[in-house]
C-alpha cells in the first residue's frame, strides 16, 4: 500500500513540474501589432478630372479615390465618325494602373468593358490588349501584356470645364 500511495505522489508531482516548466516559457517571436491598413493609405482624394483631345478625339474622365484605392467616376469617349459613348467607372488603382469596369451606353446598347489607364507624370495614359467576351463583358485577357500609348494621353483639367 506505502508503494502505492508514495508512487501515486511522484506522478501527482511530475505532473505538477512538468507543467509549471512548459507555463514558464515565453516565445522568442512575439507577433508585432499592425497598423490598421487605413493609416498606410492616402486620404481619400476629391473629384479628379482629365482629358484628351486629338485628331477631334475628346475622351473625358473624371473620379473619385477612397481610402481603399477604390475609383468611381464617369468616362466619355466622343471618337470622329463614330456615336458618343458615355457611362460610368467603377474600379481600383493598383500601384500606378487604374483597372476599371466602364459601363456605357451606345447606339441604344448598354455594354460594360474593361479599361485600363497608366499613371505617368500627373496624366494617364490609355491602355489597350487582349479581350475577351464572357457573360456580357469585354476585359483584357491578360493585363500583364497590356501596352500604353501616348497617344492616348489625358492630362488633368479642371473639373468645372464642360466634358
Amino acid at each position: 500500500m506505502k508503494k502505492v500511495i508514495v508512487l501515486s505522489v511522484i506522478m501527482v508531482m511530475g505532473a505538477f513540474v512538468s507543467c509549471n516548466k512548459t507555463s514558464t516559457v515565453t516565445p522568442a517571436i512575439q507577433e508585432i501589432p499592425k497598423a490598421p491598413k487605413s493609416a498606410a493609405q492616402p486620404d481619400p482624394s476629391g473629384n479628379q478630372c482629365y482629358a484628351s483631345t486629338a485628331n477631334n478625339n475628346t475622351i473625358w474622365m473624371s473620379f473619385n479615390v477612397n481610402s481603399n484605392q477604390e475609383v468611381n467616376g464617369k468616362l466619355s469617349y466622343s471618337l470622329y465618325g463614330k456615336d458618343k459613348n458615355e457611362g460610368t467607372l467603377i474600379g481600383n488603382i493598383y500601384g500606378d494602373t487604374l483597372i476599371a469596369d466602364y459601363t456605357f451606353d451606345s447606339e441604344g446598347v448598354s455594354s460594360v468593358r474593361q479599361v485600363a489607364f497608366l499613371q505617368k507624370d500627373g496624366t494617364y495614359i490609355e491602355g489597350f490588349g487582349d479581350v475577351v467576351e464572357a457573360n456580357g463583358k469585354v476585359s483584357f485577357k491578360d493585363k500583364k501584356t497590356l501596352k500604353f500609348d501616348i497617344k492616348n494621353t489625358l492630362t488633368k483639367i479642371d473639373c468645372e470645364q464642360d466634358n
